[in-house]
């Protein structure tokens, strides 16, 4: 079997040693609402359907689905970030609670929770819409404190930008973690990976990796822009998700190319927050990196099929590998 980098097998025997591997997930938290309905005309005013709400649903979203699918497979696991001091703020914490996340929240009364809105008819998507504020400095200087006083109760760390505004202290927070000896996985955004250097994984999709290497025209050209861009980073590991292609773990030791498990492709709505949450998960247990990795694939494969955020769960991931 390839063994991982000697980086991560010494913080994976790290995290193991301790009694409770636990998770901390620090990000861009939102709520994700689900609206239900027929539609069964247009509307006489715009060539659009009218669509009769029948049900509604809220998950949790951004980086709170990251800790969500973590505490499904069974990890304790924490959640840091910014909501607003409102009815939805609320709403996340519930629903926290319900999934037995630990909440470390910042409430910022200057701005409202992040929602997205997806209005489903006929279990097609209609719309979606963005409700969103960037938070303010001080509420993000207090998270940066908070962050730093929780870091060494926690084995492993799992960054989810989604470019919202609450990371934008992440160089601070990885170099902290790198301090103490801390297993950081990265979900990037954005054109400059710069700010994630010295994190142990990171996890871009095929199109988020594009913006900051450019295009390419063979695997071969791939691996090299993807190995150069590892190197500087000074990451432990590149792994690339790419859709119907699978995966793509980069390391100092190897190039593996991992296909895809996707049966049927119903909704990629969150897949990555489970692609990340599953690899974190994984590597908190004691996996090798290889093998965390083909796990990530398989649960990759298995959200896909579901509508919206969604979990996976450790009897679906078995019941898949047989």
């Amino acid at each position: 079997m390839i063994k991982p980098t000697m980086e991560i097998n010494h913080h994976i025997s790290h995290s193991v040693s301790q009694s409770v591997s636990r998770l901390l997930v620090v990000g861009d938290v939102m709520l994700d609402r689900y609206w239900f309905g027929e539609v069964s005309r247009i509307s006489p005013e715009a060539p659009v359907p009218v669509v009769r709400i029948e049900r509604r649903e809220e998950r949790l979203g951004g980086a709170a689905n990251v800790a969500r699918n973590a505490a499904a497979l069974g990890i304790q696991a924490s959640l840091l970030g910014v909501i607003g001091a409102d009815e939805a703020g609320d709403t996340v914490e519930s629903l926290l609670r319900d999934a037995q996340i630990y909440s470390h929240l910042n409430r910022d009364k200057h701005i409202s929770t992040i929602i997205k809105l997806r209005i489903i008819g006929r279990q097609q998507q209609l719309l979606r819409v963005d409700f969103e504020e960037a938070p303010t400095a001080s509420v993000l200087r207090d998270k940066l404190s908070q962050f730093n006083a929780l870091l060494p109760q926690h084995d492993v760390v799992v960054l989810s930008d989604y470019a919202k505004g609450a990371l934008v202290n992440v160089r601070d927070m990885i170099a902290a973690g790198c301090a103490l000896n801390k297993l950081i996985l990265v979900d990037p955004k954005g054109s400059d990976f710069s700010r994630y250097a010295g994190a142990s994984v990171l996890t871009p999709n095929k199109s988020e990796l594009r913006q900051v290497i450019g295009d390419w025209s063979s695997e071969s050209e791939l691996t090299e822009k993807a190995q150069n861009l590892r190197r500087e980073l000074k990451l432990q590991a590149l792994l690339v998700t790419r859709s119907e292609e699978g995966m793509s773990l980069y390391t100092e030791e190897l190039t593996r190319h991992v296909p895809t498990m996707a049966r049927e492709v119903f909704d990629v709505s969150g897949a990555g927050d489970t692609v990340i949450a599953t690899l974190a998960a994984m590597l908190a247990s004691g996996k090798n990196l290889l093998e965390s990795v083909e796990i990530a694939n398989r649960a990759g494969g298995i959200v896909v099929g579901k509508l919206g955020t969604a979990t996976v769960t450790h009897d679906e991931l078995f019941q898949h590998a047989l």
